[in-house]
């Protein structure tokens, strides 16, 4: 065997689980084998002014490469079992928050010191929610910011580099058991290890699929979250953001029952592209420092949607309808809260003309030609109960960009040490269907590198 240990991916499931590998059994020989860019190479060519819109890299530099699709988020650590995945259905949710608590303390170790941690216990909001028919989940969020994130990220890998064998721009193409291990196939050839640990994420999806196709791993079908990524002033959403920062707030619609929530809060931030399988849809940033901050604050408002047989292609269905945003607008298309409510299109005539600038260059259009009127029924209804407690979100110049969709893989089956039914396969992070979040996947890493240094 060439290695002791491969790791599939390096975002946060495969990074935590090389150093934590590294630090409990460091004589192991582990690789890392990532489909996209080292750190320093990931730059999305969109620059607002020579390039405005995706070109369609053939490594997305947002999605792909050291640090994973969370490299150039906001990061938004959420330490917490109410979402970011169901980790602590299988080790336990006081074990979950520990392993979370200690991803914090080495993200705090390699540069996110000073950064803050705010908490929604206790906080006057969840009050002010109930009331209004709304419901605050509880979490402690440490914000890293885009540019603090990037920092940590860079710090990482340099105390790993020299104790972990990566291979950038080096996807796997196919993963096969053999006697004693597992060998993983390559463009530039075949590497073999004892153990194996995939990590490679929610853009990994279809890659995934084809492995448990290949190996005969039973999975079961995951949810899809769509909707739409809102835009207003700052200052709409200030009382929250100051305090709490990450609002994670549901609601039950009265129309269908369906429950929508606020997702991956931006406070002083920018809207973004993002590329998923070719398909542009949109997301958030935000930063730490002053100097990169903007007026405004962006959140996704998304539906989650459930199928039962005999249809069980929830991502397909994402994807579907992504890609009528994209046939429709050639990319990503903004609408006026006041223009969607009157049944117009919105114009950039319009846009400019209003006293709020948007932060992404999108396709002025009409949302309900896009999204399936049951979610857009949502989303307006969780507007209007938005603006109870933060006055001002259903103006007719906030701005909605479509179409944000979270496609979430397959639920791979495991054990609650996250391996697969063969010995010494490891499914982990985001890519497993298991986790939804930074924290979670990060504390997936942590796990499994536990139980293999142990053994």
């Amino acid at each position: 065997m060439n290695y002791d240990v491969m790791i599939i991916g390096a975002g946060p499931g495969g990074i935590y689980s090389a150093y934590e590998l590294m630090e409990r059994k460091p004589e192991l020989k582990v690789a890392v084998f990532e489909g996209g860019h080292a750190l320093n190479k990931r730059h999305c060519p969109i620059d607002g002014k020579k390039v405005k819109s995706c070109i369609h890299c053939p490594s997305c530099s947002i999605m792909s490469g050291f640090g994973g699709a969370g490299a150039f988020s906001d990061g938004k650590y959420n330490i917490t079992n109410d979402f970011g995945g169901t980790l602590h259905e299988y080790i336990g949710k006081q074990k979950a928050l520990e392993l979370m608590n200690y991803v914090d303390e080495i993200n705090m170790a390699y540069g996110g010191e000073g950064t803050k941690l705010y908490t929604s216990s206790g906080s006057k909001f969840k009050k002010i929610c109930l009331q209004n028919d709304l419901h605050l989940l509880n979490a402690s969020v440490r914000h890293l910011g885009t540019d603090i994130n990037y920092v940590v990220l860079g710090h990482l890998y340099d105390h790993l580099k020299d104790k972990v064998e990566f291979f950038f721009d080096c996807p796997v193409d196919t993963v096969e058991k053999m006697d004693g291990g597992y060998a993983v196939h390559c463009k530039n050839g075949t590497y073999t290890a004892r153990q194996c640990i995939i990590s490679v994420g929610r853009s990994g999806s279809k890659w995934m699929e084809k492995v448990c196709n290949d190996l005969d791993i039973e999975t079961q079908s995951n949810r899809v979250d769509i909707g739409v990524r809102v835009e207003l002033p700052a200052e709409v959403f200030s009382h929250l953001t100051d305090e709490l920062y990450e609002s994670k707030i549901v609601y039950r619609t009265s129309k269908y029952g369906d429950l929508v929530r606020t997702f991956c809060m931006n406070p002083k931030g920018a809207v973004v592209n993002e590329n998923t399988n070719g398909i542009v849809t949109v997301n958030g940033h935000s930063y730490e420092d002053p100097s990169k901050q903007t007026e405004n604050t962006n959140f996704a408002l998304l539906v989650a949607k459930h199928f039962t047989a005999p249809f069980k292609d929830s991502n397909g269905y994402g994807e579907s309808i992504a890609r009528l945003s994209n046939m429709l607008g050639g990319g990503v298309i903004v609408q006026r809260f006041g223009d969607l409510i009157r049944g117009q299109r919105s114009t950039q005539k319009r846009i400019d003309e209003s006293f709020m600038t948007p932060t992404l260059n999108a396709s002025p259009g009409d949302l309900s030609l896009v999204l399936p009127k049951r979610i857009l029924d949502g989303i307006v209804e969780m507007i209007y109960a938005l603006d109870k407690i933060a006055p001002g979100t259903a103006n007719d110049e906030t701005l909605l960009y479509g179409v944000e969709v979270k496609f979430y893989n397959m639920e791979v089956l495991v054990n609650e040490n996250l391996q697969t039914k063969y010995d010494g396969l490891y499914v982990i992070g985001d890519g497993s269907g298991i986790t939804h979040s930074l924290s979670h996947a990060s504390a997936s890493g942590v796990h499994v590198a536990r139980i293999i240094a142990d053994c």
